[in-house]
């Protein structure tokens, strides 16, 4: 509790170079404050008077925004390195997913508009653009596309209807109240939370369709011969082994960010029974397995697409021989 006091270094601004007094607040929570020591570099912010000259300075956080510029640079030279081309169509597609998320989603639901059609929107735009900037214009996209979109309406349908079951308020949401105190008394913080449910599970059902198409192009392109209910029975015999670890995979990322929560619970001792009637873990119980379902779906239903418009000239060209 208290404060600290930092002799800081201007690095930035018209005022670069200069020294000053700051003040760094403490509220006693950890995950809140921050200390800082001889050396640190901090994003602070500086007021002025009406003679310009500086009278406070306050201490925001520890700088990091090189840091995060480098690992971001670290990731796109990975992905060209590895991907070449089609690395960089990725690089595209994850850009614009960040910022139609930050200027159209996010902005949408604030001006009031319903959570589950604008997530819905948005989702659906963002997995046909990302998928025609990986696979090109092609039939394994398109495929994709078809099956994702569809499971994704599913998972969507499946968030509404279990998240009114669970009876969970949106309020479970991290910082979720804090938007009402913001000023934001109209949004439905229950929509979001099943639209969030929706948007989660959407990008591991992207992944998984277009994971089984390519699959599914490249053994129609390496067999001819091959007929449409094996083409089929080998998606499925693939979905099989890939749903199993993208749903354990879906676990591992949900259930991950609740460890702490778990933790508190086991160790004061709650029963079972309690732990998993909480609000904080049926939430994440529903997020998981209502995105397992929709990786379940998307399987069989890309497999059936692939088989159907994959290897008509194939098939014609063997039924010849």
């Amino acid at each position: 509790m208290g404060d600290q006091s930092v002799l800081i270094e201007i690095e930035t601004g018209s005022r670069k170079g200069e020294k000053v007094w700051a003040n760094n607040m403490l509220t006693g929570s950890m995950s809140v404050d921050k200390i800082f020591q001889e050396g640190d570099k901090a994003w602070a912010l500086i007021g002025f008077d009406e003679d310009n000259n500086i009278n406070f300075a306050n201490m925001i956080d520890h700088y990091r925004i090189d840091k995060e510029i480098f690992l971001i640079g670290v990731f796109a030279v990975v992905v060209i390195i590895f991907s070449g081309y089609t690395g960089v169509r990725t690089l595209l597609s994850f850009a614009f997913v960040l910022l139609s998320i930050w200027k159209i989603l996010i902005p949408a639901m604030l001006h009031g508009y319903n959570p589950l059609m604008v997530a819905l929107i948005v989702g659906n735009v963002l997995t046909i653009v990302t998928l025609l900037l990986v696979a090109n214009f092609s039939k394994k996209a398109y495929a994709a596309i078809i099956s994702s979109v569809t499971c994704s309406l599913a998972t969507c349908f499946l968030a509404i209807i279990f998240g009114n079951l669970f009876d969970i308020h949106g309020a479970v949401m991290e910082g979720a109240e804090s938007l009402l105190y913001a000023g934001f008394m109209n949004i439905d913080l229950t929509s979001i939370f099943q639209a969030g449910i929706y948007l989660a599970s959407s990008g591991a059902i992207l992944d998984l369709s277009i994971d089984i198409s390519s699959a599914l192009e490249e053994i129609a392109d390496n067999n001819p011969g091959v007929t449409k209910a094996q083409l089929v029975k080998s998606g499925l015999n693939i979905g099989k082994s890939v749903v199993g670890s993208q749903t354990t995979t879906l676990l591992f990322a949900y259930m991950g960010s609740y460890i702490t929560v778990m933790m508190v619970y086991m160790a004061q001792g709650t029963p079972i029974m309690n732990i998993l009637n909480s609000k904080a873990i049926a939430a994440e119980i529903l997020h998981t397995f209502v995105g397992c379902i929709g990786l379940v779906l998307v399987s069989p239903l890309t497999s059936i697409i692939c088989g159907l418009i994959y290897n008509k000239g194939s098939n014609a060209a063997y039924s010849s021989k």
